[in-house]
Order: structure tokens, then C-alpha cells, then sequence
């Protein structure tokens, strides 16, 4: 993305999407919570693999 300060717009450099700060913000937005579920996902895999992983070595 690339500043154009005349027209104060954010402009795409491969496709020449022009965006406001304010559509880019919540374009932002909206793809940071759509990646939320797998981030949570993942959390809860690597936790109750160490969880098992932990057991394993109890025995």
C-alpha cells in the first residue's frame, strides 16, 4: 500500500485499490477477527498436547 497525501488515500499497488484510513482500519479489523478462531485453535491444540506430553512423562 502506498500514502497519497493529496487525495489522503491508501492506494494498492498491485490492483489500485484506493482506501480512506478509516476503510483501511476496518478492513484491518475485520480480518483480524476472522483469524481469531484459528488463533484459539491452536492455543488449545499446543496446550493439551503439552498437557499430555507432561502426563506421558509422569508414568
Amino acid at each position: 500500500m502506498r500514502y497519497i497525501s493529496l487525495t489522503k488515500r491508501y492506494v494498492c499497488k498491485s490492483c489500485g485499490l484506493m482506501l480512506s484510513h478509516q476503510e483501511l482500519m476496518e478492513i484491518r479489523d475485520r480480518l483480524r477477527d476472522r483469524a481469531g478462531p484459528e488463533e484459539e485453535e491452536k492455543k488449545r491444540y499446543r496446550k493439551e498436547y503439552l498437557q499430555w506430553w507432561l502426563s506421558k512423562k509422569k508414568q
